[in-house]
């Protein structure tokens, strides 16, 4: 199982990382809307995500519904290379977290509640995976709008 685990990980950061290559420093600040995540919080955000995910699938209270303070964490981020680094620390934790439990306890449930419950503790890797695709998603659109073009996510 965690061999599986690793490469899902593994596969969501190679292509995000992939696909928000085209946006640079100079694009940290960029939102194509008032009240919407710049690039930079965007990154964020999916580093974020991925640390919420790993601490709530251990926390004997579950995820964290605290979406407010989240947020504003996020919304002071001002520097992609910042956003970067956060997500690159998110994904190194991940991975030692899974090289850290047995199989099972990643077979174990989820708390219940609204997020996941009762779901194996390995149902967040999926969950990883859809939402960083989802932002990786929207940073291509941002870097479209910016007169870039982001590379295709699955190649070289």
């Amino acid at each position: 199982m965690k061999e599986r685990l690793l490469r899902d990980l593994d596969e969501a950061r190679e292509y995000f990382d992939r696909s928000t290559r085209a946006l640079t420093e100079d694009d940290s600040g960029y939102a194509p809307a008032e009240g919407t995540f710049t690039a930079a919080q965007h990154v964020a955000h999916a580093a974020q995500t991925i640390d919420w995910f790993v601490e709530g699938a251990f926390s004997p209270t579950g995820f964290s519904l605290e979406f407010e303070a989240l947020d504003r964490k996020v919304r002071e981020v001002t520097s992609l290379a910042d956003a970067r680094a956060w997500f690159t620390r998110a994904v190194d934790n991940a991975r030692q977290v899974i090289e850290s439990k047995s199989d099972d306890d990643w077979s174990r449930p989820l708390p219940a509640g609204p997020i996941l419950g009762d779901q194996p503790r390995a149902a967040i890797f999926g969950a990883i995976t859809d939402h960083t695709a989802h932002h990786r998603g929207a940073l291509t659109v941002y870097a479209r709008l910016r007169g870039k073009t982001p590379p295709m996510p699955y190649m070289e």
